[in-house]
């Protein structure tokens, strides 16, 4: 297991690569949130397209008991990937989107 310090560091590394991709519309805003003493990390997405309001959270990370916890995912490729392309230990990665008994089911940590 990585120490907390350096999950900390990649989940917001991660995450802030995903907040720079540019959808070409001004009035779309992609926030970072960090709360990096109860370790709860997000992009959401604020604004307006097409005279609709948006609002969304696109990922929501936490890190609890020295693992990165995957509360939603709203990427294509799957976040959880991305954490194991980047030296993340598949057993160090919980898809808490999913129910505890269906996580026994994956390849991930089950809690």
């Amino acid at each position: 297991m990585a120490s907390v310090d350096s999950y900390r560091q990649l989940v917001q590394d991660l995450l802030e690569d995903y907040s720079k991709v540019d959808f070409n519309n001004p009035d779309l805003e992609t926030e970072l949130i960090f709360d990096t003493q109860r370790d709860r990390y997000q992009v959401v997405h604020v604004g307006w397209s097409n005279k609709r309001r948006v609002y969304g959270c696109v990922l929501h990370l936490d890190i609890k008991d020295g693992k990165i916890w995957i509360q939603h995912d709203g990427t294509e490729g799957g976040i959880a990937l991305e954490l194991v392309e980047r030296g993340v230990p598949k057993h160090d990665i919980v898809l808490g989107f999913h129910s505890p008994f269906k996580r026994q089911f994956t390849e991930f940590a089950v809690s």
